[in-house]
């Protein structure tokens, strides 16, 4: 019997592939007349083209155009780009942040039931103002004086605290590698670090947890930034860089500033130590990461540009080969709570139990599948005894 085949867009099959960060190689693997597909000299059944279009996350429809859509960020970008590909975000990206836009607008029409009431600390902020002014109400509001900081005993302690702090102050902080709960569809760091969904009602900041957890303190500080000027946004926050934007780098002195204030640097610095040691002293100090402590010596004009490059990449590889070295300690989000974030999770289980949100939407929203999961949940987080 002969199968009938599709006359799918060839420039589509190729955009939806790179979209999906999948190679030829493993196309080829899946669908064997992958190369036969792009050179025109085969088609797809319409089985395979299903498969394919589930594979790569893409509406079937799409394969019926002769280009790909122009599919842009649902919120502003202020990502350096250094490549085509992502010039248009992945499907990964993308469902990310339509998932955390749900979440959020769940979470707001709950706040407004509940009449809970806005967060005047969102926008209160601009880049004009002196980012040293505008961490001490950060500080205030989110109740993080440096002294209590530094009494922590790493600074894996003070995210968990910033995380907390952040939560309790109203913001929703969620973190995961994976679009969802989905194992097989991994976040990529390289096309973002986090980004944030501004709201006076429920702010909602999403950090990509494939990042070393070092990295996203950075990442964290940053967005919390961007809270205050009321700005949503992916965010470019790597902190060996200049951001090109001017929120950005607003953003990332802000971000330094909370994590390591300039005058208690000055103060602290010890200038005749080798480079490495120091920001390994500095981090113990102020509890911070090591890639916190290097950028704030290029704050401080204590090294240079070129300074600051070559020992963070020295430095993100070391932490990177501590991290694959160490055992698996378990899921550091999990743990506190943040995944789905604590206030968001314990508002829609609570909501789910008292009748007012159905079960499959609590489910879909939180990620679950199981009744006995959300149970579990509902008794992790003291919703039920």
């Amino acid at each position: 019997m002969t199968r009938t085949t599709i006359a799918a867009s060839i420039p589509v099959l190729r955009w939806a592939a790179q979209r999906a960060r999948l190679r030829d190689e493993e196309l080829a693997q899946r669908f064997p007349k992958w190369p036969l597909w792009l050179n025109g000299q085969a088609q797809p059944t319409l089985r395979q083209l299903e498969k394919f279009a589930r594979l790569t996350h893409t509406a079937i429809g799409y394969f019926f155009l002769p280009q790909p859509p122009a599919l842009t960020l649902p919120v502003p970008d202020f990502r350096t780009l250094r490549d085509e590909i992502l010039a248009q975000p992945s499907s990964n990206l993308l469902d990310t942040i339509y998932l955390c836009q749900q979440r959020q607008e769940w979470y707001r029409a709950y706040a407004r039931l509940h009449r809970l009431p806005a967060l005047d600390f969102i926008g209160s902020a601009g880049v004009d103002q002196v980012p040293e002014a505008v961490v001490q109400n950060m500080r205030e509001t989110l109740g993080l004086p440096v002294a209590a900081r530094r009494k922590l005993p790493t600074w894996e302690d003070a995210l968990r605290q910033l995380v907390n702090h952040a939560e309790d102050a109203g913001v929703l902080v969620m973190a995961s590698s994976v679009v969802g709960s989905n194992s097989h569809r991994h976040l990529d760091v390289g096309e973002f670090r986090g980004f944030v969904l501004a709201d006076d009602l429920a702010p909602l900041i999403f950090l990509n947890s494939a990042d070393s957890k070092s990295a996203q303190m950075f990442t964290l500080a940053h967005e919390l930034a961007h809270l205050w000027l009321g700005a949503s946004g992916v965010s470019d926050t790597r902190a060996d860089r200049v951001p090109e934007q001017r929120t950005e780098r607003w953003c990332n002195r802000v971000a330094a500033e909370l994590l390591m204030p300039m005058q208690e640097t000055r103060l602290a610095h010890q200038p005749d130590r080798p480079i490495r040691e120091e920001i390994q002293r500095l981090a113990r100090v102020f509890k911070v990461s090591t890639l916190v402590a290097l950028r704030r010596l290029f704050d401080a004009e204590f090294i240079s540009q070129v300074a600051l490059w070559q020992h963070y990449r020295v430095e993100e590889d070391r932490l990177r080969r501590l991290k694959e070295r160490k055992a698996d300690g378990g899921d550091f989000y999990r743990t506190l709570g943040v995944r789905t974030s604590k206030r968001f999770t314990r508002a829609i289980v609570s909501s789910a139990l008292e009748g007012v949100t159905s079960f499959p939407d609590a489910h879909r929203l939180l990620g679950v599948k199981k009744t006995a999961t959300f149970d579990k949940i509902a008794r992790e987080l003291g919703v039920v005894a």
